[in-house]
């Protein structure tokens, strides 16, 4: 079961249909060619065919932290030059990495679509380095820094930092504009995510495993209000069944070819 913000129950019905990968890939084609709104998901395994190293589970681990033991509140108020030690490591393998054409895809189809809404799960900035007019961030931006006392907010995209832990003009402690274990994600960014999903024609899912709440809720959403859902990801997921058209492979390749 999912609840909206409101409250409202929402269950998804299974609704996909068993076709040959041209078949599906030729149905997607015309279901984005003729929709006027079209809403697109992304997640971590966009920005992984870029070169994006995971840093969550066995993998993403840095000098024995895993990445929940770092990222959140807590481990801030405990330690503020280890997590941003982290994230300054973070940074830098980030800033060395390019979007690739997958991202480059989607900024071609905001451009084709009347009423088109990115919405990622990402911190990266690659959407915004291939041009993608206005991502909706729903975890944050790791090259944008907030003050933990006044209201300043920037884009900082020094690599290295200069000072560890940066501090505002202030002289309070800047911190990383990520949303954090167990902080909610921004309200008015996660509205315009849930209207966009309410009102989208054409639900796009790519490289996300679809576990991730709330976003995880947003295409279930869409399937309920009528929208044909898109699935492109390396292998099944939880959403699958209840995608329209399953498109299996990297996004990279997979989402060009939806505008081909």
């Amino acid at each position: 079961m999912i609840l909206s913000p409101e409250g409202v129950r929402v269950f998804p019905e299974a609704s996909i249909e068993t076709m040959t990968n041209t078949d599906n890939l030729i149905r997607a084609k015309g279901l984005i060619a003729s929709a006027e709104r079209v809403a697109v998901l992304t997640g971590a395994g966009i920005s992984a065919e870029s070169g994006v190293p995971t840093f969550r589970g066995k993998d993403g681990l840095w000098k024995n932290y895993r990445a929940e033991d770092l990222a959140s509140p807590e481990a801030f108020r405990k330690d503020p030059g280890l997590v941003w030690e982290w994230y300054d490591w973070r940074r830098s393998l980030i800033a060395a990495r390019q979007p690739n054409p997958g991202h480059y895809a989607l900024v071609k189809l905001e451009e084709q679509v009347p009423a088109f809404t990115l919405i990622t799960q990402n911190v990266d900035g690659l959407h915004d380095l291939a041009g993608s007019s206005h991502p909706l961030k729903l975890h944050g931006d790791i090259w944008t820094v907030r003050c933990t006392r006044c209201t300043y907010t920037d884009i900082n995209r020094q690599t290295p930092l200069p000072e560890i832990p940066p501090r505002c003009d202030c002289g309070s402690l800047l911190r990383p504009d990520i949303i954090w274990f167990g902080e909610a994600l921004p309200e008015a960014t996660f509205r315009e995510a849930w209207q966009a999903a309410e009102s989208a024609e054409v639900f796009i899912v790519a490289g996300t495993s679809a576990l991730v709440q709330p976003a995880a809720s947003l295409p279930l959403l869409a399937a309920k209000k009528g929208a044909k859902v898109v699935e492109v990801n390396l292998e099944e997921t939880p959403l699958s069944p209840h995608s329209d058209i399953v498109l299996p492979g990297p996004a990279g390749d997979v989402l060009p070819q939806l505008l081909a």
